[in-house]
């Protein structure tokens, strides 16, 4: 029988406020058994960008990474942010261990080739691209990993990627070791029938009942992308995909995507 694993996504307007994230850590350090988390960095990276008089370009709600925004961003997303979630749960108890993508190659990306757009020093990932034995052995150890969303290429580049993929591809990997369950933490209490009603929660979904919804509009643009990839990683091993509010992930109400 597989070990549980949770492997957590936070990002938005947690890491933006202070005592939500407090909240959050507090949270994540009761979940029981092993587990991982994985950070994005709110919006204080383009704060920062434009502090230092470098505007932030987005496309399609996609960082373009220059090479001085990748400065920026490595120090915000693999520095700041990083370590302050890290000392966050050693204070709490949870022994934390912080990792970029280079550390212990333990994500290595290749740079998105140019298309349409170029997004600059951007990595894209595979499930081979994750060092599985590696996380077997720090988890093992009783060690807590915290991803931030900067990879590296093998080759001397760092490269920033998107932290919903880093979740998503880090489930599938271990997905074949451990039972996995992905957790999409955001501000909304899960997938809603109603965008405007936040206790219009959806508590299952199924491939079956995302082809109704999606068919009858009921899902708001911006939730399709992440509901598409839970279902792909379902497809591809994990045992469960759980979208749910940042601050309630011990409590009941929150949408759990399951294969059938």
């Amino acid at each position: 029988m597989k070990d549980s694993l949770k492997i957590v996504k936070i990002g938005g307007g947690v890491l933006d406020d202070p005592e939500q994230l407090h909240q959050f850590v507090a949270e994540f350090h009761r979940l029981p058994g092993q587990k991982v988390l994985v950070h994005g960095g709110g919006k204080g990276a383009s704060t920062l960008l434009q502090s230092l008089g470098i505007e932030p370009q987005m496309v399609n709600g996609r960082r373009i990474t220059d090479a001085a925004t990748l400065d920026v961003v490595t120090m915000f997303y693999a520095g700041k942010t990083n370590k302050l979630l890290v000392a966050l749960l050693q204070e709490r108890g949870t022994n934390a261990l912080g990792l970029s993508g280079a550390d212990g190659n333990v994500l290595r990306a290749t740079r998105r080739p140019v298309g349409a757009v170029d997004y600059g020093y951007v990595g894209d990932l595979t499930d081979q691209s994750v060092n599985t034995p590696l996380l077997q052995t720090l988890l093992g150890a009783g060690l807590t990993p915290v991803f931030c969303a900067i990879t590296h290429d093998g080759q001397g580049q760092l490269l920033n990627t998107n932290a919903d993929t880093i979740a998503s591809v880090l489930a599938r990997a271990l997905a074949p070791f451990y039972e996995v369950a992905l957790h999409f933490c955001f501000e909304k209490d899960g997938v809603l029938a109603d965008v405007n009603d936040n206790s219009s929660v959806i508590p299952q979904i199924t491939p079956a009942r995302f082809q109704e919804l999606k068919a009858s509009g009921a899902i708001a643009a911006g939730m399709l992308p992440k509901l598409e990839n839970a279902f792909a990683a379902l497809e591809a091993g994990v045992e469960k995909v759980i979208i749910e509010n940042a601050l309630k992930i011990n409590e009941p109400v929150k949408t759990v995507l399951c294969r059938s």
